[in-house]
């Protein structure tokens, strides 16, 4: 269960969204759309897990997966720059968390290999995403104050 390269193609999602296009609502950014990719595939394995697993790993799994999303948006909506980086590194520690919990869903055997090497790429996807989009939103506030 080493995780492998990523090779992925873009999903309707990313195809349809325009590098040129301006981020006017959380739904535009690739990185809520990928941590949305995450939720959709997290609920998808949850679903099959024994029905002893339904109030502990499968509700563990269901939480992490939607506060990735859940952050994202919530610090898209902020009215700062630096409450959107701090929502955003809460995303960043719950995609870790989600990491941590599909290891121990495969660990039980709960999901193949497969499924596991598909859900711990994206999420590796949905940190490296989230880093660039807090850099990037760094950047911007960095270059406001020396605007000033």
């Amino acid at each position: 269960m080493t995780p492998r390269s990523e090779i992925r193609k873009p999903t309707l999602m990313e195809a349809e969204m325009v590098a040129t296009d301006r981020v006017r609502d959380f739904k535009d950014l690739i990185v809520w759309q990928l941590a949305r990719e995450l939720h959709m595939m997290i609920y998808g394995l949850v679903e099959r897990f024994p029905a002893e697993e339904r109030y502990a790993l499968n509700t563990q799994m269901r939480r992490a997966a939607q506060s990735v999303g859940a952050n994202i948006a919530e610090g898209f909506g902020r009215y700062s720059h630096k409450e959107n980086i701090q929502f955003c590194r809460r995303a960043r520690g719950s995609a870790f968390e989600l990491r941590d919990r599909i290891v121990t869903a495969a660990d039980a055997g709960f999901v193949t290999e497969e499924e596991y090497d598909q859900a711990e790429a994206l999420a590796r996807r949905v940190i490296q995403t989230i880093n660039g989009y807090v850099r990037a939103t760094d950047n911007r506030l960095s270059g406001q104050k020396e605007d000033n």
